[in-house]
């Protein structure tokens, strides 16, 4: 049987039983107040469109969003189209074929696009309050 090394994907770390109490105690707390004073809680994906988050942070913080690739790269018919795209990419260039997703890189992009697809319904000030892993 072969040896299998299990690790952590670089960046992330797990929370143990007790750590997870204590944040859930703490978090709960937290949400207590903001409802008290008129806050309501929104989630958003964990990843965005790629152009809805591309520009937003300036150059910079564009280098550090992690693209999602997309599925179905596996098809053997697109793979020398896939390669070429890849190129591409290496070059520093965003092609929808491989990537149109990233993980958000924080929540300001993410509200501002709720707010912009539910504005209708939203009533203003829209107090939200929002924790969630970035």
């Amino acid at each position: 049987m072969a040896k299998v090394s299990v690790s952590l994907p670089q960046g992330t770390r797990d929370f143990g039983p007790e750590t997870v109490r204590k944040r859930s105690y703490i978090f709960n707390i937290i949400r207590d107040v903001f409802e008290l004073y008129g806050f309501q809680p929104l989630e958003t994906p964990a990843m965005e469109n790629l152009d809805t988050l591309m520009g937003k942070y300036g150059e910079e913080g564009n280098k550090l969003i992690f693209k999602i690739l997309n599925n179905g790269l596996d098809n053997p018919a697109k793979k020398e189209k896939a390669k070429q795209d890849f190129e591409k990419i290496l070059e520093g260039k965003n092609i929808e074929s491989i990537t149109e997703r990233a993980l958000k890189y924080d929540l300001t992009i993410p509200f501002a696009r709720y707010v912009a697809m539910n504005y209708g319904q939203l009533t203003f000030p829209f107090k939200r309050y929002q924790i969630q892993p970035v």
